[in-house]
């Protein structure tokens, strides 16, 4: 065929696949270009520049040679002298391309063929590209698709504009889905690769539920209730924290609705799910408590360094509180954010009495007084030598029976053992040669030093190198357990705040960084963390 033939053939091909692909009609007349321009390069040899033009209006289709005009000639095919080319352009320069017509060209049946791929594969790219378009802003939130197919249980969903997929683990436990059905799922990622564009959705992201609230309940789609956080078991049971900018609606109730309607239209999405609707508290101590409901709890003690709370119950309330499998203690933890630790009311008052009892035999080794003055310390809340120590001397005379002279007098053995302590510690610090540089690091007490030695940690380049894991220990989720590794100064509960700017410490000292890196990499952190949370509650 003539490719100057029909050119309204042309430009109806080119429509018909713009519509077809719901892609731009300039994008399949600038394939239809490539392709004819791969097709002539075939017919008048590869290391011609040939050019293309179609006419988006007629279809008429230009073909051109360029030339680049240089001083020496070296290939007729590509180049041009500088006199030849001004005899056609007066105005040329060296390094200008003039272009030369070509006559019109039959397609020979490879070339049609190879023309047709290259056309299949810009069409493809152009779709490709508007399907990533069309998702990547979309990242967040819920779409509905009809089931396609399922290969070893990921769940691939035509969205219409696109395939998207449901791995696995990110299905709600013992949901099965068949070809048509109709499903519902949250975009949590969108990736460009070499295949296409990959749309990920989940059924058990915590932020599918929050967006089914925001369907379902008009308070919170208008930003009169807002959820401040979400703990899911999928399939099981889940907590969700409210909170009312209006304190004439209760954000519980507005959830739950009129009879359950509500809330019963997100449990019926999620295949069963029980939902614990939570009001959200800026106090840790009330948000834990309403957190972990249905239980009653008596007391909690929270230690806001470490974040980690104790909370009592009574001795009928532990199991409800931990909850089948730790299920319920471990949805308030993830909640709340907080690392919980149930204990009943008999468990508190037995550790209680064996830390009086641990504080009492301390102080009497320590400040070499009889039985009755170290309980009357331990009994004044005094948990430690160095609380004797330091504190102010009035409020050790303060207590029954003790005057100010027996209040320096205490300090003095406690400042006296402490010195001594210290020294012990740090003949053994060098025994376990640990580094000198290491007492330069803020933070760092010469106890601590001596336990890293003990974990092999005795250089500037070893403390470096470690992690805030390798300090503060980690915990991981296997089977529904947690289970707790301890780091090397888990029991001296160093924050991991603390512990990453001790490990920064000794990264600058060590040279392996700079402060002004440092500022650096702490503004870049701030603004993702800023760009994070905003994320994230438009997502709620």
């Amino acid at each position: 065929m003539a490719v100057s033939a029909n050119r309204l053939e042309l430009l109806q091909i080119a429509d018909a696949v713009a519509r077809e692909k719901s892609i731009d009609r300039t994008i399949v007349i600038e394939a239809m270009a490539d392709a004819i321009q791969k097709a002539a390069r075939s017919r008048y040899g590869q290391e011609t520049n040939v050019k293309v033009d179609i006419d988006p209006k007629t279809g008429e289709i230009k073909l051109q040679r360029l030339l680049e005009v240089v001083e020496n000639v070296e290939d007729y095919t590509t180049q041009i002298p500088l006199d030849l080319a001004r005899d056609k352009e007066p105005e040329a320069q060296i390094g200008d391309f003039i272009s030369e017509p070509l006559p019109p060209m039959d397609f020979g049946r490879i070339a049609a063929q190879s023309a047709k791929q290259v056309i299949v594969q810009k069409v493809r790219e152009a779709e490709r590209d508007q399907q990533y378009d069309e998702f990547k802003d979309r990242v967040g939130e819920i779409v509905n698709g009809t089931v396609k197919r399922v290969e070893y249980g990921n769940v691939i969903v035509d969205l219409g504009k696109g395939e998207a997929i449901i791995r696995r683990d990110e299905t709600i436990p013992r949901e099965t889905f068949r070809y048509g059905d109709r499903v519902r799922a949250y975009i949590y990622d969108v990736r460009r690769e070499q295949r296409g564009p990959q749309i990920f959705l989940s059924r058990t992201h915590p932020q599918f539920m929050a967006k089914l609230f925001a369907m379902e309940v008009p308070e919170i789609y208008d930003g009169v209730i807002e959820i401040r956080s979400v703990a899911r078991d999928p399939g099981s049971r889940a907590k969700i924290a409210v909170i009312s900018n209006d304190s004439s609606i209760d954000p519980v109730g507005a959830c739950v609705g009129m009879r359950g309607s509500r809330v019963q239209a997100v449990v019926g999405e999620l295949q069963g799910e029980k939902i614990d609707i939570i009001p959200w508290s800026p106090d840790a101590a009330s948000f834990i408590v309403n957190a972990l409901q249905p239980a009653e709890v008596s007391k909690v003690v929270l230690d806001e360094d470490a974040e980690r709370i104790d909370v009592v119950v009574p001795d009928d309330q532990l199991s409800l509180a931990i909850g089948r499998r730790g299920q319920n203690v471990r949805l308030a933890s993830q909640l709340t954010g907080w690392d919980i630790d149930i204990m009943t009311e008999q468990e508190e008052s037995e550790r209680r009495q064996a830390e009086f009892t641990e504080n009492t035999n301390t102080f009497m080794d320590a400040l070499n007084v009889d039985e009755m003055v170290a309980q009357l310390l331990a009994s004044e809340g005094f948990g430690s030598v160095e609380e004797v120590a330091y504190v102010d001397e009035d409020e050790i005379s303060m207590i029954e029976g003790f005057d100010s002279e027996t209040a320096e007098e205490l300090q003095a053995r406690a400042r006296e053992f402490l010195e001594r302590r210290e020294q012990e510690l740090d003949n053994e610090r060098k025994s376990l040669g640990v580094s000198d540089d290491l007492r330069e690091i803020d933070g760092l007490t010469t106890e601590m030093l001596v336990k890293l030695g003990k974990e092999d940690i005795k250089s500037l380049e070893d403390f470096a190198g470690c992690a805030v894991d390798d300090l503060c220990g980690w915990t991981e989720r296997k089977d529904g357990e947690v289970k707790r590794f301890e780091g090397a100064l888990s029991e001296f509960k160093v924050s991991r705040v603390d512990a990453e700017n001790m490990i920064m410490q000794a990264r600058i000292k060590a040279g392996w960084i700079t402060e002004e890196e440092l500022s650096v990499q702490e503004e870049e952190g701030a603004e993702e963390t800023a760009s994070e949370d905003a994320e994230t509650e438009t997502a709620s």
